[in-house]
């Protein structure tokens, strides 16, 4: 009776979202196209207008990159060529990244039953009964603002979003090879996501070691998931050597941009601004500074919160849409989502307010201070570029303050009698 009750709440959800969704593409058809051109929705590296400018290409027999405008992954190109044409038929595309988002939201489902976040192998929360379920995660991540703008501006970070998903979701069912596939895929697309297999992999450890009696070998099993991790990673890229008329140039036009970033369009991030602003001389020296800081964060996570994986992949995710070099509202989505899995963490949170507060502001200024720069001419990019340091600011006290009270959770854990007292670092 439970589950029954449970599938049909998860098809009302699953339902209400998708008639969302199709509704606003049909009810307003000039909406995706606004979305899509919106630099908070759509970067060099996942534009759906840049998509369609490789696959027109593609489609013609002619290289994807001869125009120094697509940086995407040569296998999205085939998958979008089996699909209608997006101007002819919006609907469908629509449609298809709605079933995408749903996707999403079953992982979500699967990782907020497993329970990873209140109690894992080596660690289990003394507030464990404070949690949602999954369909209300996943309601959550379907009706999130970010969420149905990311849909409706069909940015190509739905796929990375829905390889890390799920490589989560197969990490916590056990399934340690198809997390490391999905992880390749992941990184295959975005490059970044490479960063999650040493938390990932811990996850699948775990996981694995609380199903048998005894733990197996941590090198081996991590060397094992590497070469699982490396090796897919090798047949996406041969299979991309053949699509692009067996031509290695998407490697410099995709992971070279990402890496490299020569394209400065302004998004979100903390990137364009810094690089426009200093001396050619000394780029290679901050774009090693500023790699290293988004590097640096994994070590450390991860040594600290190592009876949480799972956090510190949610934390990490948190670090990416806030430091990667082409960010926008699509990543936060699912870093706001497997935020809500620690629901019982939230009381020990102190600066909530002052975090929402500033994406709110960020959400609502953003929008108006780009206009003032690029259409009416009344401002210029120290508008945009300040309220895109608030948005950056309001995450990094949300990922912050999280990281404080999953840190004050355990503390309370191993001290009980200091529970709700004071706390003064000294």
């Amino acid at each position: 009776m439970v589950t029954m009750s449970v599938d049909r709440r998860k098809a009302a959800v699953f339902a209400a979202a998708v008639a969302l969704r199709v509704l606003l593409f049909c009810g307003f058809p000039s909406l995706p196209d606004l979305l899509t051109g919106r630099v908070e929705v759509s970067t060099p590296v996942s534009s759906f207008k840049r998509l369609q400018e490789g696959l027109f290409l593609y489609t013609r027999n002619v290289s994807p990159y001869d125009g120094g405008v697509y940086h995407q992954a040569p296998l999205l190109l085939p998958i979008f060529a089996l699909l209608p044409s997006s101007s002819a038929y919006p609907l469908v595309t629509g449609i298809f990244y709605s079933l995408v988002d749903l996707l999403n939201a079953n992982a979500l489902i699967t990782i907020s039953d497993s329970g990873e976040s209140v109690g894992s192998r080596l660690y289990s929360t003394p507030r464990k009964n404070i949690k949602w379920d999954g369909v209300i995660i996943a309601a959550a991540y379907l009706f999130n603002p970010f969420t149905i703008a990311t849909c409706l501006g069909r940015s190509t970070t739905v796929f990375t979003n829905s390889a890390i998903l799920y490589a989560i979701s197969s990490a916590v069912s056990g399934n340690g090879f198809n997390s490391m596939l999905s992880l390749a895929v992941a990184s295959y697309l975005s490059l970044y996501p490479a960063l999650l297999f040493l938390p990932l992999v811990l996850l699948c450890y775990d996981r694995q070691a609380r199903r048998q009696p005894a733990a197996p070998n941590s090198v081996l099993f991590g060397l094992k998931h590497f070469a699982i991790l490396a090796g897919s990673v090798a047949l996406l890229l041969v299979a991309s050597f053949v699509i692009s008329g067996n031509s290695w140039e998407f490697i410099p036009a995709t992971y070279g941009v990402q890496l490299l970033v020569p394209d400065l369009t302004p998004n979100v991030g903390l990137w364009w601004y810094f690089f426009i602003e200093i001396f050619d001389s000394f780029r290679e020296f901050f774009l090693g500074v500023f790699w290293l800081h988004l590097t640096g964060y994994v070590g450390g996570l991860t040594v600290r919160i190592r009876r949480q994986p799972l956090f510190v992949i949610t934390t990490l995710l948190g670090i990416f849409a806030i430091f990667k070099p082409y960010p926008s509202i699509a990543d936060v989505s699912p870093y706001l989502a497997l935020l809500a899995l620690y629901r019982h963490l939230f009381p020990l949170m102190r600066y909530t307010f002052f975090a929402v507060s500033a994406l709110l502001y960020a959400t609502l200024l953003g929008p108006v201070f780009h206009h003032l720069w690029i259409y009416a001419g009344s401002g210029n990019a120290n508008f945009f570029y300040a309220i895109t340091l608030v948005w950056s600011l309001g995450l990094s006290i949300l990922v912050a303050d999280s990281i404080f009270a999953a840190l004050r959770d355990e503390w309370e854990h191993e001290n009980p009698h200091m529970k709700g007292k004071p706390v003064r670092q000294i």
